[in-house]
């Protein structure tokens, strides 16, 4: 397997020439555990290594640290000895969403990625609002959006072809298809989007058939599929931890556990094009300042009371704003602290200095 059927591109070639010249080799992650990671290096050997103590401290939080799908710079330092990451290369995409909790920082879902692949179907897992999140997620991640309203045949043509529609309505840059991975039309319909080069990440709730993909995509049981319980909809645990896989017939495959939580890590800016429609009607506000509650001249209710606009979606709009809000305000309270721990690390720095200086004066016997 060559660098470039993992994804190496001109512009990794370029980042990484530095460190060519210091004879490190290139290597793409596939794997992390708490103590190291796993990567493909020229040639498709797979290598573990660890992260060298650079690296770590540099970084200003979690999300900066790699993760899978990240290119890095490896240092070889011969037989018996550790294969260390030495640097990592820019990321020309990266998926991620708020870690789940009151963080206020950013979980990486996977580096690098070209096309994210949302599952789901038009039974118990299928939800608009959700839909939306990953949308906002995946358009500020850089990545193309697929959805996959898979297991039809579990439900009448007209409820999966509704269930496609309403996606579809809800973002113009997604592809929308409904599938059946049992009777392999998800892995015809992901074929055509996978090449050599490509990574694709997959993602969605447990028991959409996730794992059925997977399988089918590897050609063998990669991931073992699990029940769905029949009253809830929901399936077990069947992937537990990310991995990068390269695929038989081209292309990479990052495979995710179920998502049970999607909170926002986006900006305003990305907000603003997942609700073009709204951000629309927004400008015919009588008052610039308008929260769309229950201001007077909001056009945005106007809608929702005339029955143009769907009230959970104007609803959602609303959560997505407050949610940002507070993640903005989390992420200044943790710069601050930041800021705070570096003033003191940085007068300790100076204290100990003059307490070096005088030592070296009172030993040469200077008053």
């Amino acid at each position: 397997m060559t660098l470039r059927e993992l994804g190496w591109n001109p512009g990794f070639e370029a980042a990484f020439a530095p460190y060519q010249a210091k004879g490190w080799v290139p290597a793409r992650l596939i794997r992390e555990t708490p103590i190291n990671y796993g990567a493909f290096v020229e040639g498709g050997d797979e290598v573990e290594l660890v992260l060298s103590g650079r690296v770590w401290h540099e970084a200003e939080t979690d999300a900066d640290l790699p993760a899978v799908g990240d290119w890095v710079a490896v240092e070889d330092s011969g037989e018996n000895a550790d294969l260390v990451i030495r640097a990592m290369l820019p990321r020309k995409s990266v998926f991620a969403r708020k870690m789940p909790g009151n963080s206020a920082q950013a979980q990486v879902i996977g580096a690098n990625i070209d096309l994210v692949t949302v599952v789901t179907d038009a039974g118990a897992d299928f939800n608009p609002r959700r839909m939306e999140r990953y949308f906002t997620l995946i358009g500020r991640s850089g990545a193309k959006a697929v959805v996959l309203v898979n297991k039809s045949d579990l439900y009448p043509k007209s409820q999966n072809k509704e269930a496609a529609a309403e996606i579809a309505a809800l973002w113009d840059e997604a592809d929308v298809h409904v599938t059946s991975a049992l009777k392999g039309e998800g892995l015809k319909v992901l074929k055509t989007y996978l090449k050599p080069g490509v990574t694709m990440c997959i993602v969605g709730s447990s028991g959409v058939g996730k794992s059925t993909l997977v399988n089918q995509l590897y050609g063998e049981e990669w991931q073992w599929t699990g029940e769905v319980n029949d009253v809830t909809g929901k399936g077990r645990h069947t992937t537990t931890s990310r991995e990068l896989v390269p695929l038989p017939g081209g292309g990479m495959l990052i495979d995710n556990p179920g998502m049970r939580e999607i909170q926002m890590w986006t900006d305003e800016a990305t907000l603003r094009e997942s609700f073009r429609d709204l951000e629309e009607l927004a400008s015919e506000c009588k008052f610039a300042d308008c929260s769309h509650r229950a201001d007077s001249g909001c056009a945005i209710r106007a809608a929702v009371d005339s029955g143009s606009l769907d009230p959970a979606r104007h609803e959602s709009f609303l959560n997505l704003e407050t949610e940002i809000a507070a993640l903005r305000r989390r992420a200044k309270k943790r710069q601050m602290a930041v800021e705070r721990w570096a003033k003191r690390k940085h007068r300790v720095k100076a204290r100990n200095l003059e307490d070096r200086i005088q030592l070296e004066r009172d030993e040469r016997g200077e008053v």
